[in-house]
């Protein structure tokens, strides 16, 4: 567990590689539910025997947006929890790059670095991380992104410093 933070000590993070997430297994159960969360059956991601015969990939393949999702779970493994938090919120992403096919079967993990820090208003924080979601074994990464999220706080914990 990464531990916690408080938000001046975050903001003197800027630049550095905050955390570095727990490897996730990507299986076919995962993969199927998700399609069936998103309604995309495509072969490539659902049909273990026609992906095979049909692709380079040896067989089914994550959706790309499965991989990207994965990093919430990936967060909470990561990232230490800032003490004054009273809520947590996804904003959004500026760029994501769907580098290399995460196969079925394989390892992922989350590196993040904390590329900036903002507040925002008496009671936000806005942090934005450059996001690599590593495959094991696996030269290139499955994606990058720059990840956005905002952490709120009691107006009263605003540091003096900001």
């Amino acid at each position: 567990m990464p531990g916690d933070i408080s938000l001046v000590e975050i903001m003197k993070r800027v630049g550095t590689e905050i955390g570095i997430s727990d490897w996730l297994a990507v299986d076919q159960t995962m993969i199927d539910t998700f399609a069936d969360a998103t309604h995309d059956h495509q072969f490539i991601h659902v049909d273990p025997e026609r992906a095979k015969a049909e692709t380079s990939y040896g067989g089914t393949i994550a959706h790309g947006f499965l991989t990207l999702s994965l990093l919430s779970a990936m967060n909470y493994s990561a990232l230490p929890k800032i003490r004054e938090q009273t809520m947590g919120i996804n904003y959004g992403f500026e760029k994501i790059r769907f580098m290399s096919p995460v196969k079925c079967g394989a390892r992922v993990r989350g590196r993040f670095v904390l590329a900036e820090t903002r507040l925002r208003g008496a009671n936000m924080l806005m942090l934005t991380y450059d996001v690599t979601v590593e495959i094991e074994n696996e030269r290139k990464p499955a994606l990058t992104a720059t990840w956005t999220t905002i952490s709120q706080f009691d107006p009263k914990d605003r540091p003096e410093e900001a």
